[in-house]
């Protein structure tokens, strides 16, 4: 004879399993589709030259309150039907912000093949984070406080260098924000996975944030050491 209580432990854990899945699924889905007004974005901050003029004190203010601004209009309206548009105005929005790093690139002679790469390399470690969170079976809900503690000093050592405008800080930084990021890659699908997050517009915006940021690294450190020129 089944065991009712058992059965409904066995239908609780298959809705639930539905649900994570749903929102993993609607999260790599909105994730693609936030890659294009981003890649709008970059061209065209390159073509109207809005990328290069939004450089030193005047970009961080504009990406700042740009920033967070978005942010909280995207957390805001994450149950209703203004998140998608309102992200994906994001998107474009820090496609503009990387079109001054993206038009530095490609003014070197191999640029667009150091773009490539750092494309590649980035979908390698989102891969790579996304199968690692469907087999770590251990909580990582620990990693949040040393992560963000690594954020808050990126992003004063990034405020810093700035104005010192040193080569081999730009190295360290990138460095270490790859490493932080792509850690938080695996930490933000873990926790869709284990069904911690289910929104899935907060999850692309955790996600994409995480894929930028590894984006950036990756060409930075590729402009470093591939400085040729036209």
């Amino acid at each position: 004879m089944t065991d009712p209580v058992q059965t409904i432990s066995y239908q609780t854990t298959d809705l639930g399993s539905v649900e994570r899945n749903r929102v993993l699924r609607n999260t790599y889905m909105l994730l693609a589709l936030s890659l294009v007004p981003s890649v709008v974005g970059a061209w065209f901050g390159v073509a109207s030259g809005l990328g290069k003029a939004l450089s030193g004190g005047l970009g961080l203010v504009v990406f700042l309150v740009g920033a967070f601004g978005f942010i909280y209009a995207i957390e805001k309206n994450k149950n209703n039907a203004k998140g998608v548009p309102i992200l994906l105005g994001f998107t474009f929005f820090m496609g503009i912000m990387l079109s001054r790093m993206i038009g530095y690139i490609l003014g070197m002679s191999n640029g667009a093949s150091l773009i490539m790469t750092a494309f590649g390399g980035t979908a390698v470690i989102f891969f790579a984070m996304a199968s690692l969170s469907t087999v770590i079976k251990r909580d990582l809900s620990g990693m949040s406080q040393w992560l963000l503690v690594g954020v808050m000093a990126l992003v004063i050592g990034s405020i810093v260098n700035i104005f010192v405008g040193s080569t081999i800080g730009m190295m360290v930084i990138s460095v270490l924000s790859m490493f932080i990021f792509s850690a938080y890659m695996l930490y933000d699908l873990k926790n869709i996975v284990d069904g911690g997050e289910q929104n899935y517009i907060s999850a692309t915006l955790a996600l994409y944030l995480d894929l930028v940021n590894v984006f950036q690294s990756l060409l930075a450190l590729l402009g470093i050491f591939g400085s040729d020129r036209d």
